[in-house]
């Protein structure tokens, strides 16, 4: 899997005014250093930001560029600094990066935090004089172990040169930066079970309201972003709305680039910063390269395992949020999967639940008990154990852990691909019903009782 945003040869090369999250890299992929990045007019936005503009002109900035979370939920980011409060007495506030990138199939903050750590430091100097947050952590995936020595590197090499710390580049305004590596929960995805957790709490979602921008961590306001959300505020702040609207495609209603990925049985798996509004079959073909010799593409998901499956004929789909939803899902993260021939759905989505119902923080209790059990039926028709109803039992599920059900997203991402496997591909558990169709559960399984109807 190369971590890379080269596409094909016949493609314009990475440019500034094309690449504003990449154009920086190395062709080697080591990191891009202090010295390295200053070159290459790193930190000159944040020079403008704190010599030139005031905090409410840099979150107006940002609103108005229309730039959106880069997690997967889509928020915008200017108005979700806007939450933070305007009373000037609140003067401890936080600035925390969301880096547990535990999604499976998903990689594109790894790459950005290994190669070009000094891009998110920026980014976040600049937020946090928009936000007058003294104080940014970084919440680090534990097992991005090469990215916590590259941004640990990063923000001392930010100290010495006056970037991070007391009176930075005498602007007085004073910032500190932490690195904190998480202990490997991919519930701590969502912001306030991140929060939790770097209070040394169980990683729980916490209710909302209050939200983060009032009560966060310690108690404090605080605001929560996505590592490619931040890279994106240097570009924004140094060369303005305008044009950082005119990188996207036409018909898309977002604004941008976007890395996207292809990973799967195709013959070139990658990253790549797109626009937004391209196509996913020219994601998938021109760059991607189409699927490897003596593969065919089955379905695929446009966006990391929460994600629902699409069919080859949804290739034509522009990918940003808009245009994924019109052919019925999400656009999620932007790494797409590419599913082949050879693969059993039931399968897959056993695999696939089994991974969600482990990282439930177990909290509530349609994402406790509905989980697992959904793990039990795809295991019996996994093994032609299967008994009439299962799979409407499944569809129960799907709509018993839908959006406003659980206590927080983790469980309607979960079974939102198991959704659209049985949409598409039902009769591949149809297959995994006993032929008798009386009940003959694996060795542990009992009778699952059925969902009211209704429910």
């Amino acid at each position: 899997m190369t971590l890379t945003s080269f596409g094909p040869a016949n493609r314009i090369a990475r440019a500034p005014e094309t690449h504003p999250l990449t154009w920086r890299l190395r062709d080697d992929a080591e990191p891009v250093w202090l010295e390295e990045y200053q070159r290459k007019d790193g930190y000159t936005a944040a020079r403008k930001a704190l010599a030139q503009l005031s905090q409410d002109e840099i979150v107006q900035t940002v609103k108005d560029s229309g730039l959106k979370g880069r997690g997967g939920a889509g928020f915008p980011t200017g108005v979700k600094w806007g939450l933070m409060p305007k009373d000037e007495s609140m003067n401890i506030r936080y600035l925390l990066c969301n880096a547990d990138e535990m999604e499976p199939n998903t990689w594109k903050d790894r790459m950005l935090m290994e190669q070009q750590p000094h891009l998110l430091i920026e980014g976040m100097l600049i937020s946090a004089r928009a936000l007058k947050a003294y104080r940014g952590y970084i919440f680090l995936r534990g097992e991005y172990t090469t990215a916590a020595r590259h941004l640990n590197r990063a923000v001392e090499e930010a100290k010495a040169a006056g970037l991070l710390g007391k009176n930075i580049l005498g602007s007085g305004f004073d910032f500190e930066l932490f690195v904190h590596t998480g202990a490997g929960r991919y519930i701590c995805g969502e912001e306030t079970a991140l929060i939790n957790s770097l209070e040394g709490r169980r990683a729980n979602p916490r209710s909302k309201p209050p939200f983060p921008a009032a009560v966060g961590v310690w108690g404090k306001p605080t605001c929560v972003n996505n590592v490619e959300t931040l890279c994106n505020v240097p570009a924004i702040v140094g060369n303005g709305v305008d044009w950082y609207k005119a990188l996207a495609r036409e018909g898309s209603e977002d604004h941008g680039t976007k890395l996207m990925g292809f990973s799967g049985k195709v013959k070139n798996p990658g990253l790549w910063e797109l626009p937004f509004g391209v196509t996913a079959r020219e994601l998938f073909e021109d760059y991607a390269g189409g699927m490897r010799d003596g593969y065919t593409l089955k379905c695929w998901q446009p966006g990391g395992a929460g994600t629902g499956f699409l069919l080859p004929e949804h290739l034509e789909a522009q990918m940003y949020a808009g245009g994924i939803a019109k052919v019925g899902t999400r656009m999620g993260t932007g790494l797409a999967m590419a599913v082949d021939h050879t693969v059993n759905m039931v399968s897959l989505l056993r695999n696939m639940e089994e991974f969600f119902a482990r990282e439930s923080c177990g909290f509530c209790t349609p994402c406790r008990d509905g989980l697992p059990w959904s793990v039990k039926l795809l295991r019996a028709l996994e093994n032609r154990q299967g008994t009439q109803g299962d799979i409407d039992t499944l569809l129960g599920l799907v709509g018993f852990l839908g959006p406003g059900k659980t206590f927080c997203a983790h469980a309607p991402g979960a079974v939102e691909p198991l959704g659209s496997a049985i949409k598409y591909f039902r009769e591949e558990f149809e297959a995994g019903i006993a032929p008798t169709g009386a009940a003959n559960l694996a060795p542990g399984f009992g009778q699952p009782r059925p969902i009211p109807a209704g429910a």
